[in-house]
């Protein structure tokens, strides 16, 4: 792998991370290097940027979900040929699952991966204040390497230079530059509508302007110097966890499009390793489930954004009810698949569509975050990707709430922050459910999963 690599993390959500991330790869690439993204957490928006900009699928380390062997192994692996690695931090640099600790954090992977990080700080509204808050994100932890930091939505080039004389005295590490608050320069908004753009490449010029600005007035040549500061990841456990069985032994269609694309590409990969091949299909573009496959995989995306385009694709619709219903593949449903197999999909404008059918109950989608935040899970009612005993980590967001009327079989117990609870949905061969699990956290998810569409092959 390059070696040298370098995490950007925030002293808080909505500092500009992202948008610096971005700048800092456009930047990068228009110097001709090869730069590969990752993200702390589970977010896959910004995963979504990072490929977009850089033009390789950028990967997330996050060390609650994940072993520290796997976060290494997938940074590793991802940053093979690249000439550096760019980790976006998630919210402040210390938050994550424990405010006791760095469990789950930017910090902890920094720590983790050995990886120099810049700190981005929003200086509006201060100067020498600006040291002190980087004193302390360096004071909190002495295993950190706080490297540098970049002062956003400063007022102007001489309010930047009081800021870097300050924190340049008082921490003895480098402002590397700063951003102004420009409103043409904001981030485009992050939620519906970001990977239909991307795809069509309407954010291409924002990304080239966002770049150029980077490269006026941040120094990204000492950037790039200081990303040489990385630690040599530490040698693995062996044998790897992407360690390739021999033969292909079944193959699973992948629904992917602009509705359905949050997949953590490790999770696709694993799959296989461990001996699925693997078909893409679109419901958007009314494509059928191909006949040929023996499991299928709905992922999460934006189902409501297209509700109506879904509702009159009803080629798609029938193909999916046939391949769960009729042929009862082995399925496994997240998030935005688990509503498109609701009977009805109601916008928050109130306006209700007529979904797969599979599952007996309606989706409602609200303007107010539903659920946020990490799950540990373990598989009830028979449920095949989780047998008993078995615990697997991942995920949940979502602004829709299931609602039905008869009593109906969850498909997973939860664990979070709020204690526990239910979700989803089992029946057959389907697993459904609003948890967007990591397989990494857990490989023999993916072996139950391609055993049991051995079983059901075999017995067709």
């Amino acid at each position: 792998m390059g070696k040298r690599r370098i995490l950007i993390a925030g002293t808080g959500s909505g500092v500009g991370k992202t948008t610096i991330t971005i700048g800092l790869m456009a930047a990068m690439r228009k110097k001709g290097l090869c730069v590969q993204g990752f993200k702390c957490g589970p977010d896959y928006i910004d995963t979504s940027y990072h490929t977009a900009v850089t033009g390789r699928k950028s990967r997330n380390l996050d060390s609650w979900m994940l072993s520290s062997n796997f976060v290494k192994e997938v940074l590793v692996r991802g940053s093979e040929g690249a000439d550096i690695s760019i980790i976006e931090g998630v919210m402040g640099f210390y938050d994550g699952k424990d405010p006791l600790s760095d469990e789950g954090s930017s910090a902890e992977i920094s720590i983790l991966t050995g990886s120099p990080v810049v700190l981005v700080v929003d200086c509006s509204g201060m100067a020498r204040s600006a040291a002190a808050i980087v004193k302390g994100y360096q004071a909190l932890s002495g295993k950190v390497n706080i490297v540098g930091v970049i002062a956003n939505k400063v007022g102007s080039e001489g309010h930047f230079h009081l800021i870097k004389a300050a924190v340049e005295s008082e921490c003895k590490i480098p402002v590397l530059g700063y951003m102004t608050r420009e409103s043409e320069l904001e981030m485009p908004e992050r939620h519906l509508g970001l990977v239909p753009s991307i795809e069509r490449g309407e954010l291409e010029g924002f990304f080239h302007q966002l770049g150029e600005r980077v490269a006026t007035t941040v120094d990204v040549e000492r950037l790039y110097e200081l990303a040489d500061q990385a630690s040599e990841i530490s040698a693995m456990t062996k044998p790897s966890v992407f360690t390739s069985y021999p033969n292909k032994k079944v193959r699973i269609a992948v629904a992917y499009d602009s509705a359905f694309h949050f997949y953590y590409e490790e999770n696709l990969e694993l799959l296989q390793k461990r001996g699925a091949e693997l078909t893409f299909f679109s419901p958007l573009k009314n494509e059928e489930v191909p006949y040929d496959v023996d499991g299928l995989y709905l992922g999460g995306g934006f189902p409501e954004e297209f509700a109506s385009r879904l509702a009159l694709n009803t080629k798609s619709m029938d193909s999916v009810y046939q391949a769960i219903v009729k042929r009862e593949i082995p399925t496994f449903a997240e998030c935005g698949g688990y509503m498109y197999l609701c009977k009805e999909l109601v916008t928050a404008g109130g306006v209700a569509y007529p979904m797969v059918g599979v599952i007996p109950g309606i989706v409602h989608m609200q303007t107010r975050l539903a659920a946020l935040g990490y799950r540990e899970i373990k598989g009830l009612n028979g449920n095949f990707l989780l047998k008993k005993g078995e615990v697997a980590r991942g995920h949940e967001f979502h602004y829709s709430t299931f609602h039905h009327q008869i009593e109906l079989p969850a498909a997973f117990e939860t664990k979070g922050m709020r204690g526990k609870g239910t979700d989803g949905y089992i029946s057959k061969n389907l697993v459904a459910g609003y948890t967007h699990i990591h397989f990494g956290s857990n490989p023999r998810v993916v072996e139950n999963w391609i055993q049991r569409c051995l079983e059901v092959k075999l017995h067709v």
